[in-house]
Order: C-alpha cells, then sequence, then structure tokens
C-alpha cells in the first residue's frame, strides 16, 4: 500500500500537519515509520476516513437522478455575453467552471452569491498521479 507522508496526508485532506498527527494519537489513523524515519500513513486508510469524514452539504433540489458527481456551491463568477456564458462556482475547496447559453443563466436565476448544484456526468475523466517523492 502507498504510504503517505503526515505533511502531504493533511494537504490531501485540507487539513493541518497537527490535525492529522491528533488522529494518530487518538487512534482514528495508523501511522508507522517508513525507511528514512519518518511518520507515515496508509494510503488506502487515510482514504476510507477521507471518505468517512466527508460532510457534503445538501442538495436542495431533492430532484433524483442518475449523475452521482453533485458539487453544490455558491455562484462566484458570471461572464455573459448575448448567446454564452461561463458560470463559476466555489464548492468547498473546489473551483466548478460550466459553458452554457445566456438563457440558461437568465432562466435559471444565477447571480453572483446564489446557491447552485453542478451536476457532472461525463464520459472521459482523466485521473493523474502525481511523481514519487521519497
Amino acid at each position: 500500500m502507498p504510504q503517505i507522508k503526515i505533511p502531504d496526508a493533511a494537504r490531501y485532506l485540507g487539513v493541518s500537519d497537527d490535525t492529522v498527527r491528533r488522529w494518530i494519537d487518538n487512534g482514528a489513523l495508523a501511522s508507522e515509520k517508513n525507511a528514512a524515519g519518518r511518520t507515515v500513513v496508509d494510503g488506502l486508510e487515510l482514504a476510507q476516513l477521507a471518505r468517512k469524514n466527508a460532510i457534503l452539504p445538501d442538495d436542495p433540489s431533492d430532484v433524483g437522478r442518475s449523475a452521482r458527481n453533485r458539487f453544490v456551491g455558491l455562484v462566484t463568477e458570471i461572464t455573459m455575453d448575448t448567446v454564452m456564458a461561463q458560470v463559476e462556482l466555489q464548492c468547498g475547496p473546489f473551483r466548478v467552471v460550466s459553458l452554457m447559453s445566456s438563457e440558461a443563466v437568465r432562466e435559471l436565476g444565477l447571480e453572483l452569491g446564489s446557491v447552485a448544484i453542478a451536476v457532472v456526468k461525463a464520459t472521459t475523466v482523466i485521473v493523474e498521479t502525481p511523481p514519487s517523492r521519497a
């Protein structure tokens, strides 16, 4: 299993190094020493903890749908001309950008600061891995 250093684990989960250390101290996350003597955590265990601790805002639309990737957030920017618009949402730590018709922006009543849900159902999702660091 991949071993992840504490600072990297903290960065991936959006918490402080101290939070990861507290999780280790209170038994919520196991750790061990790597060959270099650094404290590391198991990647799978970290992923499971991340999923368990994920707090998703309620989807206010209350609509059933097949797409599983929904991001509730706030509209932070709208760039619009007569035909097309670019709408940016801040969904937690994630920025989601959508291109849509200007008519759709008006029909949805989108404005800066309004709550919106980005629904993503893609046939192509690219997954990348960072280079290994010792």
